[in-house]
């Protein structure tokens, strides 16, 4: 009995100095500066939520938790010899963390350096941006879906990976550079079952076939994977992983077609929908300025009510 009295009267003082530390925080609160400063932290910590749910680390993040619950109950305790070994675990935890967890750390860094933030600061850009990639990429999208109708149709197996804002360099090292315009008859002839560059990955580049015959990265998780699956499907799931390149797949067991991004895999698309997921992901729409909405919408209702006085003098 008496130990629980002492439990509680910890758990009492705990909280005492815990309300006089965020009633003295309070008194210095700065509205705006502090407002950003949570608003920020609140921002970061939703997005590791995120990035850490997608990820094995969401087990390590509940023991974690569990550790430092027993860490606070046995710091009011003043258990001494227990405190000294959790402060150890603790320490070379952070290092084991940092080893194990290497992937996921690097893929999260990689997630931060892909965001669009810049883009979001400055839409002539992106509007630029948007309009050089429709340039580019209108007709490589038309031949890539009707090489891919072809290949589908002779169940011809295709790994065809598209390059965006991260560069391919170290797969496309392990491949043969072509650079070339592509067209039907190009993509048929490196797959084709006796072509020399047929295993493997293609990688375009700008429009054009830039490299043949390359090796992609194994997914980070790939026992989670549906065993259905071949090496094509876990191939384009491991290069969108470590990148933020879309990847085509026709199977060579059943001609159908699949689509990776952001480490997902979409299967059993009809060319309509190949096309429009790769204008999607390709060719980004420029946002409409609401001003020139706006602009837009009085000049209809002018030219409407043009439209009726015009009518209405016909009429008298």
């Amino acid at each position: 009995m008496q130990i629980f009295s002492q439990i509680w009267a910890s758990v009492v003082q705990y909280f005492v100095q815990l309300w006089e530390e965020i009633q003295l925080a309070a008194s210095d609160y700065h509205v705006i500066v502090d407002t950003l400063d949570i608003a920020l932290i609140s921002y970061i910590i939703y997005k590791g939520i995120r990035i850490i749910r997608e990820t094995r680390a969401g087990q390590l993040v509940k023991g974690i938790l569990l550790m430092t619950g027993v860490y606070l109950v046995v710091v009011m305790l003043q258990m001494r010899t227990t405190i000294w070994l959790l402060n150890r675990v603790f320490e070379m935890g952070i290092l084991a963390v940092v080893i194990v967890f290497q992937p996921e750390l690097r893929s999260a860094l990689e997630r931060v350096g892909r965001t669009k933030v810049v883009a979001g600061l400055t839409p002539w850009a992106h509007a630029e941006s948007s309009i050089r990639r429709s340039a580019v990429w209108s007709q490589p999208i038309d031949v890539i879906c009707e090489a891919a109708q072809r290949l589908s149709i002779t169940a011809t197996g295709a790994l065809i990976v598209i390059e965006r804002e991260v560069k391919l360099g170290d797969q496309i090292r392990t491949g043969v550079i072509i650079d070339a315009v592509p067209s039907p008859e190009l993509f048929g002839n490196i797959f084709f079952k006796n072509s020399p560059l047929h295993d493997g990955a293609m990688i375009m580049r700008d429009g054009k076939v830039y490299a043949a015959a390359c090796f992609l990265p194994k997914p980070k998780q790939e026992e989670d994977i549906d065993k259905n699956l071949g090496s094509r499907h876990r191939a384009a799931i491991g290069i969108s992983e470590v990148s933020d390149s879309v990847t085509v797949i026709v199977s060579e067991e059943t001609g159908g077609i699949s689509f990776a991004v952001n480490g997902r895999l979409i299967r059993h698309l009809s060319i309509e929908k190949l096309r429009s997921t790769l204008e999607y992901y390709l060719i980004p729409q420029v946002k409409e300025d609401p001003k020139e909405r706006k602009t837009g919408f009085f000049k209809g209702l002018i030219e409407r009510a043009e439209k009726d006085k015009k009518g209405d003098g016909g009429k008298e």
